[in-house]
């Protein structure tokens, strides 16, 4: 096959998932966000990278957000969001930020494959995206011919950027508001 052919596989998969994405669940994630006093964004390997653009993208909205590890940021607080991505929902440290989050009475909201997960009950909101994954409670529920979990590493990629956009609307920004907060030191 040549790269064309596996562009509409991909596109093809990924219709299977963004558009089943509950609503009302994304209504709620932005809820959080919005009320929240800062939002710390949590994922490990390739999902750790999806959190960090959308990290990025919050504060180009002006929220103060920050990535979870890094050595500049700051505590959370009872007024703060933890947004995990995990396809699993049980990495043993997402788990322990999870618990450490409820803990101090932050508010959890978890983006995974399983909404059954040990994160998933500490959770105040979960967004399913039905994608295979080796780690998976569902694999096979679902069939992807990309590698590992890449599937649901694109589609919670593209919620994500969706829930920009949805914040963009809640906030009247656009994209010229907020490329005055895009870096200026590269």
């Amino acid at each position: 096959m040549n790269n064309q052919e596996y562009a509409k596989i991909i596109l093809n998969e990924l219709n299977q998932t963004i558009p089943h994405i509950d609503v009302d669940k994304a209504e709620q994630m932005k809820q959080l966000i919005l009320q929240a006093d800062e939002i710390f964004c949590a994922g490990a390997g390739r999902s750790g990278f999806q959190v960090k653009g959308f990290a990025m993208r919050l504060m180009h909205m002006g929220l103060k957000s920050y990535v979870v590890g890094e050595t500049c940021t700051p505590n959370i607080g009872k007024d703060g969001l933890l947004v995990i991505c995990s396809g699993s929902g049980s990495t043993k440290s997402l788990v322990c930020h999870a618990q450490k989050a409820k803990d101090i009475g932050a508010k959890i909201a978890l983006i995974t494959i399983d909404p059954d997960s040990p994160i998933a009950q500490m959770a105040d909101v979960v967004i399913e995206i039905s994608a295979p994954s080796p780690k998976s409670a569902k694999a096979g529920a679902i069939t992807s011919i990309q590698p590992m979990g890449s599937l649901f590493e694109q589609s919670e990629g593209l919620f994500m950027d969706c829930m920009i956009m949805m914040l963009m609307e809640a906030k009247h920004m656009d994209s010229d508001t907020m490329f005055g907060r895009h870096a200026n030191l590269e």
